[in-house]
Formats: C-alpha cells, sequence, structure tokens
C-alpha cells in the first residue's frame, strides 16, 4: 500500500498541495508515453493541452479519442491509496484531462481555480497530476499558490479575448500575492496532488523540450456530480460536456446517493 507520510498530509492541508515520495517506475511511464502518443495521433484536430476525458477510448460527446492506458492509471491501486488518505474511504472518479505542451507553442494555463469550472456540490476533489515527461521552470512547468485554498472560496475570475491559452478565464487581478507562487518541478514519473480551491497555472512552452502531465480528478463519496450544472465549451476554450461523461465509484460508497454511475458507459 502506497502511503503519505505525517508531514505530507500537514502539508497538503496547510499548503493545498503536495509532490509526495512516490514515483512511477520507468517502465509505466514509457507505456503512458506511448498511449499518449496514441492519442496524440488519433486527435489531429485537437490541441494537445486539451485532450480532456483521456481515460475514455471512444470518442465522447468531448469529441477526443483516449486510451485505456489512461484509465488503469486513474484506477491504479497504489495511486488511489495516496488519494484515499487526503479525501477519506469513498470516492468518485470523475475526470481525466491530458496537459501536453509542444516545444516551441505549448500554451499557457492562466492562473485559476479547478473548482470555478466543475458541476460537484459540495465542492471537493484532489488532482493528481502526474508527469510523463520532465516538468521543469524552461518548458512550463505547473506553478501554484500556497494556502489560496485555506478559505475553501472560489475567487472572481474573468473572461479573455486570447487564442494562445488552454483557458480563456483567470483569477481577476488583485485577488492574490503573484510573488508568493511556487514552481512545482517534477521529473517523469513523479506527481503532484493539489485541492479544487488552490490557485495555480503554468507558463508557456518556449524551450525545445514538451512538457506533458495527465490530470486526474477524484471526488468524495460525499459530493453530488451534478450534471444540471454543466459547463459549456464557451467557457473554457474547448469542449466539455459533464452532462454525459461516466464516472466511476473506485471506493466505498456514494454516500449522498444522488451520483449517476450509469451515463456515458
Amino acid at each position: 500500500m502506497a502511503s503519505l507520510s505525517p508531514s505530507e498530509l500537514e502539508q497538503y492541508s496547510v499548503n493545498g498541495y503536495l509532490v509526495p515520495e512516490y514515483r512511477l517506475p520507468e517502465a509505466r511511464v514509457a507505456e503512458l508515453r506511448a498511449a499518449l502518443d496514441r492519442v496524440i495521433s488519433a486527435n489531429p484536430d485537437t490541441r494537445p493541452e486539451q485532450l480532456v476525458s483521456a481515460h475514455i477510448k471512444n470518442p465522447s460527446t468531448e469529441g477526443v479519442a483516449g486510451d485505456d492506458a489512461f484509465l488503469d492509471l486513474a484506477r491504479d491501486d497504489e495511486i488511489v491509496d495516496l488519494v484515499s488518505q487526503l479525501i477519506g474511504p469513498d470516492f468518485i472518479l470523475w475526470g481525466c484531462q491530458i496537459f501536453c505542451k509542444p516545444g516551441g507553442d505549448g500554451m499557457e494555463v492562466p492562473w485559476h481555480q479547478d473548482g470555478h469550472y466543475w458541476p460537484i456540490r459540495p465542492l471537493a476533489t484532489c488532482t493528481a497530476w502526474i508527469a510523463i515527461d520532465d516538468s521543469f521552470v524552461e518548458n512550463g512547468c505547473l506553478r501554484v499558490v500556497p494556502r489560496s485554498h485555506s478559505k475553501g472560496e472560489l475567487f472572481e475570475h474573468m473572461k479573455e479575448d486570447r487564442e494562445d491559452v488552454v483557458l480563456n478565464q483567470k483569477v481577476a487581478d488583485g485577488q492574490f500575492e503573484h510573488a508568493a507562487a511556487q514552481n512545482v518541478e517534477l521529473e517523469a514519473g513523479q506527481l503532484s496532488l493539489h485541492d479544487a480551491f488552490l490557485i495555480h497555472g503554468s507558463n508557456a512552452n518556449h524551450s525545445t523540450r514538451r512538457r506533458a502531465g495527465i490530470a486526474i480528478r477524484y471526488m468524495p463519496g460525499t459530493s453530488h456530480f451534478d450534471r444540471g450544472l454543466s459547463t459549456s465549451s464557451i467557457e473554457v476554450n474547448y469542449t466539455i460536456d459533464f452532462s454525459s461523461r461516466p464516472i466511476w465509484l473506485l471506493r466505498g460508497e456514494d454516500q449522498t446517493g444522488n451520483n449517476d454511475f450509469s451515463t456515458g458507459h
């Protein structure tokens, strides 16, 4: 069983994110790179930073043909063990997105809070961001604002009319101190875990090295994935359809009794 130390649990609680000691074996990382190549090849008209629902093999209403390797990763026992220590014994897999920034023109991800976009009530999710390539400052690694999750509040977001960003909404100016931001550099196979309220983003990749990662979304069984609160593609710059997206109960029970585990399967 993979586990987090008491100090790691404290770091996640206080800062809203964590880079645990755990890492994937090199052979598994190679398999994921091969799966990523298959997904990129199968979706030539989609920017590689916007490969939503990459764990769903057959193209859904969100338009992406994914790969079973990413569903297997999302259900990996050791990753699930880590997440269970953060959000409890009852939890649900509801999302999995590739963020692959090609060298030279990899898109910026503006400062945002994930929960701003999601139909989850009460809002609660732990994201496991797994590095498929080395993710460093020079090729646009994840950046976070520690403790920005602490009040469990969504900050005001503003819409931007830009074509060079993954998301077209960002946290409004003056909502946080930019100097507090920290880089989360990861070697391939490492992962970070972060809270739904944490402010984070990443710079454009102007280097010659690709930066690819997979973000897997887990919510506790005490929350409801409310398909009636679906976010449209206009709000995020690419197609999202929560109304038809499948979700999986990975462990324990659906404490709300309201989650739909049939749609989309």
